[in-house]
């Protein structure tokens, strides 16, 4: 009795045409890119070592995400051991000091605290401390894992069997990680 019907909900307004998110672009799009873009837009995928990009960029461009991940591989891996090196060390501790600063990529970021590293108990966080120092001293470069997919029991177990390998398996190790986290 004299009540007003609410009005309908109604769906938001469409973008006007031309201005919606495009697709990211093919490999093809991508890998045709002048240097600087291409660079801008894939860099990033080996940690603060945009070379990577740079090098790759001059046998694209690809035809396929594989194709252009093949080729960015290839470069580290005919990388000189000083290259190789510095790309493992551009990595930072699991669970340490830039870490808790919150001093690393935002992907990093994101990845450790998905695998639990953000809340780390002070018996953990010691642990992580010892093993992060130990594989350093040892090895010359920060211990390397792609996360994204593991726990904090999965990384300690991984740690405490990788801080005993020899140099030469742990380099190797070490890349074979950074190519994982590249592509993930």
């Amino acid at each position: 009795p004299g009540s007003i019907a609410a009005p309908a909900p109604t769906a938001p307004p469409s973008p006007p045409l031309g201005t919606m998110s495009p697709m990211p672009p093919d490999a093809r799009t991508l890998s045709s890119l002048p240097l600087k873009e291409f660079i801008a837009a894939v860099g990033s995928c080996y940690e603060c070592s945009p070379w990577v990009a740079e090098r790759a960029h001059a046998s694209g461009p690809y035809d396929s995400l594989t194709a252009l991940t093949t080729a960015m591989r290839m470069t580290v891996d005919a990388a000189s051991d000083a290259e190789k090196l510095a790309l493992l060390k551009a990595h930072p501790d699991l669970a340490g000091k830039a870490a808790l600063e919150g001093d690393v990529t935002v992907e990093s970021m994101a990845e450790q605290k998905r695998a639990g590293l953000s809340s780390l108990t002070p018996a953990e966080m010691s642990r992580f401390t010892e093993l992060n120092n130990a594989y350093k001293a040892r090895f010359g470069f920060p211990f390397i894992l792609a996360v994204r997919n593991a726990n904090k029991g999965t990384i300690f177990a991984a740690f405490e069997r990788r801080v005993l390998n020899s140099v030469p398996a742990e380099l190797t190790e070490g890349i074979a990680q950074v190519h994982k986290i590249a592509w993930m």
